[in-house]
């Protein structure tokens, strides 16, 4: 045996004495380290995208530097650690609304706006790659008005027609539809009911909450049943269902009350067996649909009936609780992902109220996208889906008055105008694709926020949210290789690998 031999040998089994070992010891680190950078660089330059304020460039790209083996941060520096080993929930995807208001501002573009709107939204490389569809069960307030599908107190649904949706809503949805399919995305569209007719309800009205009639509850799953039906026969897939649009709201436009007994009662004795019985029992059913306040509540009470539960997928949830405070209520959707991680969580519902055409480039607008997507996924949510994707100069059309802004608006001349709420947007869903698994993201600073995923073709992607007044160099570490990054003020950056 040579000496060298014998030394590791003996090193190994810890019967040498230090001295002799000195030499063993200190060439296995170096050939570690060795190891460690060939392997970094052997990962490749990451492409770095950036939006920042101050910049009329979105998504700028760039490349990173070579990637080197990982060292020990020092105290004062700022890092964003990423470990893949570790992996979370899946993606189910991105998307928003076809509402009345959308489809018919949509109509007045000129065509070429058109189709640049439906690649703005569908395009997956240069747009935002949507893969979901919201629509409405007859009128909501971006409605131009109250409206239901069948005739004043018709009881046998006879009526029952959808005329009122081919004119501007079902065209623009079919037209959305076949674009995300040209980019090979798979669709999936989802409808929520603001109020049943106002016959069925309580108070009399559409408007102003009320409840359903318990003599009714039959008669509007009848009615549900048919809006799916008539609106496949139209050409729209309807891969799911969500039970009542904020359901615990008293609104001045289109609203209806179910309390949590009341919508755990209505889907499993009267919704659920209605869809399974026309043979829609493959329709996906989300519960909820409301504000995070109330969530952990909402899905404790109805998850855990086994009458309703067999028909649900997934919870849906809103973000307007407590923005006015600053507070957003993400412990709420972890507490959730917690005690139920089989069950997808899925924001249906986004957008930033009381609409100001001076502030239609808000970049706090967009950082509120940007915190709030990055939170929410953090807590387990599956996806967000934002509400209206199209809305006028003045955040219209709207029946009451409740004027909102959206991702894109339509200038009074008929041209789009982009939001850096839409830039923001991009981020996430540009390079975070469905079937996507969120990874283990952490920062070693409250400057910066991240998350990051590995997608289903291997790729990773990293978020990267700076709010602060100051430009920030970090670290970027994963998987136990580093690069140097710059982040500008008030920016967000998507790193590809």
């Amino acid at each position: 045996m040579k000496r060298r031999e014998m030394m590791q040998l003996l090193c190994g089994a810890a019967v040498m004495g230090g001295s002799l070992c000195t030499g063993v010891a200190t060439a296995a680190p170096a050939q570690a380290k060795a190891q460690a950078q060939a392997q970094a660089q052997a990962q490749g330059p990451w492409q770095i995208y950036t939006t920042a304020q101050g910049s009329n460039r979105r998504f700028a790209a760039q490349a990173s530097g070579s990637p080197r083996a990982a060292t020990q941060p020092m105290e004062t520096e700022t890092a964003v650690f990423v470990d893949t080993r570790k992996q979370f929930q899946e993606v189910f995807g991105f998307g928003g609304a076809v509402t009345d208001a959308t489809a018919e501002v949509y109509a007045k573009l000129k065509p070429d706006q058109q189709k640049a709107f439906l690649a703005a939204y569908f395009d997956p490389k240069q747009g935002l790659g949507y893969s979901i569809l919201r629509t409405t069960i007859h009128s909501s307030d971006f409605s131009s008005a109250s409206y239901t599908y069948v005739k004043d107190g018709d009881r046998t649904l006879d009526s029952f027609s959808i005329e009122h949706d081919m004119k501007y809503r079902v065209p623009l949805m079919r037209q959305s539809l076949a674009a995300g399919a040209s980019y090979g995305t798979r669709m999936r569209t989802f409808a929520s009911p603001w109020s049943a007719p106002a016959w069925m309800k309580s108070n009399g009205s559409m408007l102003g909450g009320g409840s359903l009639l318990p003599e009714y509850r039959d008669l509007w799953a009848q009615y549900v049943v048919r809006f799916v039906k008539a609106y496949e026969k139209a050409g729209i897939p309807l891969w799911g269902l969500s039970i009542q649009n904020e359901p615990m709201a008293k609104q001045t436009w289109e609203s209806m009350i179910f309390t949590a007994d009341e919508e755990t009662r209505f889907l499993g004795d009267h919704l659920g067996p209605a869809l399974k019985a026309a043979g829609l029992g493959d329709k996906k059913v989300i519960v909820w649909d409301h504000n995070r306040d109330l969530l952990p509540q909402r899905a404790g009470t109805i998850l855990s009936d086994p009458k309703a539960r067999p028909y649900i997928w997934g919870v849906g949830y809103h973000w307007y609780e407590t923005w006015a405070k600053g507070m957003p209520m993400h412990r709420n959707l972890a507490a959730v992902h917690e005690a139920y991680p089989d069950v997808p969580l899925l924001l249906t519902e986004s957008s930033v109220e009381k609409f100001d055409a001076s502030q239609m480039q808000s970049w706090a607008n967009g950082e509120r996208y940007g915190s709030e997507i990055l939170a929410d996924l953090n807590a387990g949510s599956s996806g967000w889906v934002d509400w209206n994707m199209l809305l006028d100069s003045r955040g219209g059309p709207n029946h009451v008055g409740n004027y909102c802004f959206a991702l894109l608006h339509a200038s009074d001349d008929g041209q789009l105008v982009f939001t850096p709420s839409y830039a923001y947007m991009g981020h996430f869903t540009r390079w975070i694709r469905p079937q996507a698994r969120r990874v283990s993201a952490a920062t070693s600073r409250s400057t910066l926020d991240a998350t990051a995923f590995r997608n289903a073709d291997g790729s990773l992607a990293v978020v990267v949210l700076n709010q602060t007044d100051k430009a920030q160099r970090y670290r970027l570490v994963v998987d136990g290789a580093e690069v140097a990054v710059d982040i500008p003020a008030h920016a967000i950056q998507t790193a590809v690998r």
